[in-house]
């Protein structure tokens, strides 16, 4: 199957097929999940292969998806950042845009490796590090959703706040909660509130970013207004290293695509979703930043609303903290799905949905107990460990990509991605000595509050380290991999095709 092309496969249209109330569901690559009498409406897979029969969906629903996904008071933070340093808002404005289409580029490929392989993003990752090499990369990827979401949840209870009585441990609970439900039920759901929240937050905030052009001075910016290089570089990197943090999940979320859609589809409606909510909310909070001294995400939201309607700043912050559980609830859904291809890789799990239940409510559980532990001032402390958790991500996407597209180009036997003993192997060395070496080339170009690099300190604080780590850790793959016997390969992948297909054939009444 050619990276752009689908592989054979029938087609269908199906939906998720009902769970019934008690009872073990199908497990394995292609195994059969047929509606059953009496069931509840919630989604069936996990980690495992998703037929032809249950693809469903429409390419566009990306496009959505990423736009709501991206669309939270999180990114507009990171347009925070350009003013903090002085840098005018024009510069920071063209910084971050920039700065989010490049980064996106990367993540959006990811999205074509959904419906060629018909499974979770991760998981994919053991054709290049091995079955339990991959869990290399799956620390890092954990602790990144659980970070997020403690933040996400931290603001969107702080929103909440504006207006609704009651503690933070309560509302945490709350909020914790429904994430949990909507992650449970899974994938078409978490679309659907995707989709619609896209409409309300460009309603909302289309009418708040005209207010802030209208109604804010920057004429005297309140962090400065010069030009510098250097500023301009960190935030160029920091919105590119934002975006590229989503490639971890992205296609956890196109996996149930016909695999007949086209690639340049599926990657155009998730770069136009992502960049372009992107690029906006990060300007927005670059405007905010050049105007407000010390501004914060929902007290500048807040103020600016409510100088174009009483009330209208409160409703948007409300808005915003929806777009926050949304997005809590898909970081824990892609938490369940890493997590459980890591105890895989060592323990075969029988994908079931009580096993997506039991993982989804243990990941949100210490997103709670973190949450309520976490000192007033964690924020230095917190965006350091994001940012060090994004470092490990790099040189991921990287190996990733390039396996994907350039080395095997989208020919992969997906049931060996499931066997310990396939052709992928439990742990493979050139995935992980590209990754390593990808990773270490990035220290000297490394700036955080408690270390900086030789070269981001010759840089005057500039941090270049994801080109590094993207550079090397891809270049180093495709070099290990210019001796990986292919023709082998090609055979395991017929076999697994043929597996599939058989799995994927009606079954009989």
């Amino acid at each position: 199957m050619d990276a752009t092309r689908p592989p054979r496969a029938a087609p269908a249209t199906a939906r998720h097929a009902a769970v019934p109330a008690a009872g073990p569901v199908a497990t394995g690559p292609g195994a059969d999940t047929a509606p059953r009498p009496g069931g509840v409406a919630i989604e069936t897979r996990s980690i495992d292969y998703v037929p032809a029969r249950e693809r469903h969906g429409k390419v566009w629903h990306q496009g959505p998806f990423w736009f709501t996904g991206n669309f939270v008071l999180t990114t507009m933070v990171t347009g925070f950042i350009g003013p903090a340093l002085g840098l005018g808002l024009g510069w920071s404005v063209l910084a971050v845009v920039l700065g989010a289409c490049f980064g996106t580029f990367f993540m959006a490929f990811h999205a074509n490796q959904g419906p060629r392989m018909g499974l979770p993003q991760m998981i994919q990752s053991r054709a290049q590090f091995g079955i339990r090499g991959a869990i290399v990369p799956f620390v890092a990827v954990v602790f990144v959703y659980v970070g997020f979401n403690v933040f996400n949840v931290v603001l969107a209870t702080e929103g909440l706040q504006t207006v609704l009585p009651g503690g933070s441990t309560l509302w945490y609970a709350v909020l914790i909660s429904i994430a949990i439900v909507l992650a449970v039920v899974g994938h078409d759901l978490l679309h659907l509130v995707q989709r619609w929240l896209t409409y309300a937050l460009i309603a909302v905030f289309g009418v708040l970013s005209v207010g802030a052009m209208v109604n804010l001075d920057v004429a005297t910016p309140a962090g400065g207004g010069g030009m510098s290089w250097t500023a301009f570089l960190v935030v160029f990197s920091g919105a590119a290293g934002y975006q590229i943090s989503y490639a971890v999940y992205v296609s956890d979320y196109s996996r149930y695509l016909p695999a007949d859609v086209p690639a340049r589809k599926v990657i155009w409606w998730t770069y136009a979703g992502a960049a372009g909510s992107a690029a906006w909310l990060m300007s927005l909070g670059a405007l905010l930043a050049s105007a407000l001294p010390d501004p914060d995400a929902i007290g500048a939201v807040r103020r600016v609303g409510n100088d174009i309607v009483p009330g209208f700043g409160t409703f948007a912050v409300l808005v915003s903290s929806l777009a926050l559980i949304s997005i809590m609830a898909v970081n824990a859904y892609g938490a369940m799905l890493t997590t459980t291809s890591a105890i895989d890789a060592f323990r075969p799990v029988r994908p079931t949905v009580r096993v997506r239940v039991a993982g989804i409510v243990a990941i949100e559980a210490i997103v709670f107990v973190v949450a309520i532990v976490l000192p007033d001032d964690y924020l230095g402390s917190f965006n350091d460990f994001v940012l060090m958790m994004l470092y490990f991500l790099i040189p991921w996407t990287a190996v990733n990509l390039v396996d994907f597209y350039l080395v095997r180009r989208g020919h992969y036997a997906v049931t060996a991605i499931f066997d310990p003993r396939g052709i992928y192997g439990r742990w493979s060395w050139r995935g992980l000595t590209a990754y390593t070496v990808g990773f270490a080339a990035m220290i000297p170009f490394f700036k955080t509050s408690f270390f900086t690099g030789p070269v981001a300190d010759a840089l005057d604080g500039a941090d270049l380290s994801f080109a590094v780590g993207l550079l090397v850790g891809g270049a180093l793959y495709a070099w290990l991999c210019r001796d990986l016997d292919l023709t082998a390969e090609r055979a395991a992948e017929r076999a697994s095709e043929a597996e599939l297909e058989g799995a994927d054939a009606p079954r009989g009444v």
